[in-house]
């Protein structure tokens, strides 16, 4: 497998990751709140628009909009990647974590301990940890209980069955078997 590895600055994401980030994150050319607790997104996930706006309720866009505002939104995740993780990748890995990224964040994802187990070539280990990525958005009667996986003191969340899903078809990408 090391082989099939390369330098993480000469990968790109190919139109498999945009086919699967449409799969995950649908097309709505109107703003939407997707699940309860969440912000405003439109087109496949994007919550900012390519200036830095944040998206509002009432936003409309076209269908060529969205497809120009994912490849840039794309670009946008695995520059941050990039920066973030050191060590050569296999494509499918490399479009597992931009996935993964575009979804929970450049910060939440560089923060989390996948860039180090990746830092320290521990492939396998950082694969497993995007499972533990799907707790999202919930209300005060929706969250989950204290002691629960999702629970936290200073924000609402609760697991969501959807982000379950995705994050196994993110798992079985990482480890090369999607």
């Amino acid at each position: 497998m090391a082989d099939l590895r390369k330098p993480i600055a000469g990968l790109v994401a190919g139109a498999a990751l945009l086919a699967a980030l449409v799969g995950f994150e649908g097309q709505t050319t109107k703003a939407v709140i997707p699940v309860p607790g969440d912000v405003p997104t439109i087109c496949n996930g994007t919550t900012r628009y390519p200036d830095g706006r944040p998206v509002k309720l009432g936003d409309t866009a076209t269908p060529e909009q969205c497809e120009s505002w994912l490849r840039i939104n794309v670009s946008k995740f695995e520059g941050a990647i990039k920066k973030c993780v050191k060590v050569p990748l296999a494509q499918y890995e490399y479009d597992a974590y931009v996935s993964l990224a575009y979804n929970i964040g450049t910060h939440a994802f560089c923060g989390s301990s996948i860039p180090k187990k990746l830092n320290r070539k521990d492939y396998q280990a950082a694969c497993e940890t995007i499972l533990e990525f799907d707790c999202g958005p919930a209300t005060e009667a929706t969250r989950a209980n204290p002691g629960g996986k999702c629970y936290r003191t200073d924000k609402p969340l609760r697991q969501i069955k959807g982000l379950t899903k995705r994050r196994f078809h993110e798992y079985k990408m990482c480890i090369g078997e999607r």
